[in-house]
């Protein structure tokens, strides 16, 4: 099939008539102090001054929730894109969010080496102590969570980026810390399969870590070298695994057997970069694709990409028979982060460098 690139939106130049960006305005983003957050190129100043992170959409209200690190807030946001905030501790860093099988919203705190349970009403319901307390240790050590997810279990899963570690938070709040076998793999994203395993993805260590019911690990490498992979999703039927892979610039499959088939997408620069995806209710596959920040690369427009259904019954990264859509986003040097499928067939996604979410909504 023909890749249908829509990169000339009707109603003029800069618009989009699928995709409305609203902006976040966080409490403390005028003073642009990101001195407490993560020493990430792509997470925080000083490559741009934004830091809106990730996004859930929570049913029992609703509304989003979405993190914002530098701030040390978290905000709600309506399908309209009204936002309210609520601030963390101070210095928390709050980052990764995930929604228990209760319905619970839950966030890391990644300065503080917690996770926290949020009320309805934005306040912290329950704080679990996730830090490393080692015999004669002068401190407890703070592994840095930074992903979250959930298992089929109910348990609370989370990356350790400082400690090249994962950890388990069972429903009784147990702890559980699991070391990576490869040394600086910066674990990044956490999914659940419906076979029960967790899958994380390996930012630096170009690598898929899974870990079965009995806490035995299990690494797959990916064929692209240095291919830098971010997020990782189950498929609509939860029988295998896809991830983005942001210097790669591909999306990939990994099968049942541990098999890993990569998908070219269509960038639009050479200095495009693949971030979040997500699945939505059709089966279609949505990722994002920015242009690196222009230190790292250059100005241009960036796109929310849809890949259609049959791509799950593409083979060998074949996708001739795959129509492939792109939605310019509004803005430019968005640094796009997170994406996933609200309620009704929308699109939402965050855009972390200029401190937005998107709605995307085809008509």
């Amino acid at each position: 099939m023909d890749h249908n690139h829509e990169h000339c939106a009707p109603n003029g130049p800069g618009k989009s008539p699928y995709i409305t960006e609203f902006a976040l305005n966080w409490p403390g983003a005028e003073d642009d102090e990101c001195n407490h957050a993560p020493a990430d190129p792509f997470s925080c100043c000083p490559s741009f001054s934004g830091s809106t992170h990730e996004i859930v959409y929570d049913p029992r209200s609703d509304i989003f929730w979405v993190s914002g690190q530098a701030y040390d807030h978290l905000a709600c946001v309506t399908r309209q894109g009204e936002a309210s905030y609520h601030p963390m501790p101070k210095d928390s860093a709050p980052h990764g969010l995930a929604i228990d099988h209760d319905g619970n919203v839950w966030v890391t705190l990644e300065n503080i080496g917690a996770l926290a349970r949020i009320a309805e009403d934005g306040s912290i319901a329950e704080q679990v102590d996730i830090c490393l307390h080692i015999t004669d240790a002068p401190a407890p050590f703070n592994p840095r969570p930074h992903g979250l997810g959930v298992g089929t279990d109910g348990a609370l899963w989370f990356t350790g980026k400082l400690t090249n570690s994962v950890g388990k938070v069972d429903t009784n709040r147990n702890v559980t810390h699991i070391a990576l076998p490869t040394i600086g793999a910066t674990p990044i994203y956490a999914a659940a399969s419906a076979n029960g395993k967790m899958w994380f993805s390996e930012l630096t260590g170009n690598k898929i870590a899974c870990v079965d019911a009995l806490g035995d690990v299990t690494e797959l490498d990916i064929p692209t070298a240095s291919s830098r992979p971010i997020a990782i999703v189950p498929s609509p039927d939860g029988q295998s695994m896809w991830f983005s892979q942001e210097a790669g610039g591909n999306v990939a499959r990994i099968d049942q057997d541990g098999s890993i088939c990569e998908f070219a997408v269509p960038l639009v620069s050479s200095s495009a970069i693949l971030a979040g995806l997500a699945f939505d209710n059709s089966g279609n596959l949505w990722v994002q694709q920015y242009i690196a920040p222009p230190e790292m690369g250059g100005t241009g427009d960036d796109y929310i990409v849809r890949l259609d259904k049959a791509l799950l019954k593409a083979k060998d990264g074949d996708l001739t028979e795959v129509d492939i859509s792109f939605f310019k986003a509004p803005s430019q040097r968005t640094v796009m982060h997170r994406i996933i499928a609200g309620p009704d067939g929308e699109i939402w996604f965050t855009e972390l460098g200029i401190n937005q979410i998107g709605r995307l909504i085809l008509e």
